[in-house]
């Protein structure tokens, strides 16, 4: 199977009034073409500052230190802004998180839509226009002539977030990155647009990094899963390898903070501890302080580096969880 995407070493900092932020800090992973890879991790880890540095779309206040991102062989973080322009939203795109603010809001649907396609094709206006209300139909818009017309203050957010796949989608794209996909939308819905999702993938050979901190999500829907903690990549496996067999302490505390209705009567057990301060950070393991695995080593040596404990599967801690038997 042929690489997709491959991201080596990449570390990304933040100016901010408080200090450097260390957003990503020595993140590396590879996905293969028609692959789900899911990256899951708490809020401010680092999961969607990597995507924008894939995407070309880190903030002023961001530098990328180091490391490389390959698409099609090439480094995106050597490319000029013109090479990664004709890529955005073609060959690469990109769902965000927050759909509303995504979407320019003094311009029509339609215009936005259209916009992507002529950026990257010589179509006609009345093929763009047609292209665009077939890609909204898919998304499950009703009336997509009516929505074209239609500015997004006068969707509501599930109908934004539907809008801004269609416009990631429009051009089928070989790689998709999808932050938060289903954010703001009902399980009917949620359940309708992952099948989407799943449909590019089966149908066009396309591949998806999905974003996501619904265990749920991950579960149906990954191939692969790379679990980020502190700006770092902590854990790597296939998915059901991951959830039989976690072996990172942080991986095998997220999925003990879950319930599960095999086991109803089973309480859950939260994470301990709050998450790392991604400016005072040291250089030994980001999840150290809040452990119940920490061993001298964890304290006295830099944090460790991803190691293969088993075929595929690859955790970055000095002590890791035994494997159930």
């Amino acid at each position: 199977m042929a690489e997709a995407l491959r991201i080596e070493d990449l570390y990304v900092q933040f100016r901010s009034p408080a200090g450097t932020v260390k957003a990503l800090n020595g993140v590396s992973l590879n996905q293969q073409e028609g692959e789900i890879y899911c990256l899951v991790g708490e809020s401010g880890c680092g999961k969607s500052t990597l995507a924008l540095a894939i995407m070309g779309l880190l903030p002023y206040n961001a530098s990328v230190l180091g490391g490389k991102v390959y698409f099609q062989g090439v480094d995106l973080m050597q490319a000029g802004p013109e090479y990664i322009r004709s890529l955005r939203g073609h060959e690469v795109s990109m769902v965000f998180q927050d759909a509303q603010a995504a979407l320019n809001p003094v311009e029509p649907i339609g215009s936005q839509l259209e916009e992507v396609i002529h950026q990257h094709t010589s179509m006609s206006l009345r093929n763009a226009n047609r292209l665009a209300q077939e890609t909204l139909r898919e998304m499950g818009l009703p009336d997509p002539k009516r929505v074209m017309g239609q500015y997004p203050f006068a969707l509501s957010g599930g109908m934004c977030q539907r809008v801004m796949m269609a416009i990631a989608l429009v051009l089928r794209p070989k790689l998709l990155i999808a932050d938060e996909p289903t954010s703001g939308l009902d399980v009917t819905l949620q359940a309708e647009m992952l099948e989407r999702l799943r449909g590019l993938v089966r149908e066009q050979g396309s591949s998806i990094l999905l974003i996501t901190h619904d265990m749920g999500v991950v579960a149906s829907m990954a191939n692969k899963v790379g679990v980020i903690y502190g700006g770092s990549l902590v854990e790597h496996a296939d998915v059901i390898p991951l959830f039989r067999r976690a072996q990172h302490p942080y991986t095998w505390a997220l999925l003990q903070s879950l319930p599960r209705l095999d086991d109803p009567g089973r309480r859950i057990q939260p994470l301990p501890g709050n998450p790392p301060d991604m400016v005072n950070m040291g250089e030994e393991c980001p999840f150290l302080p809040r452990c119940f695995k920490a061993v001298n080593q964890c304290r006295h040596l830099r944090r460790p580096a991803l190691a293969e404990t088993d075929p595929g599967h690859y955790v970055a801690c000095y002590n890791p969880v035994a494997p159930p038997d």
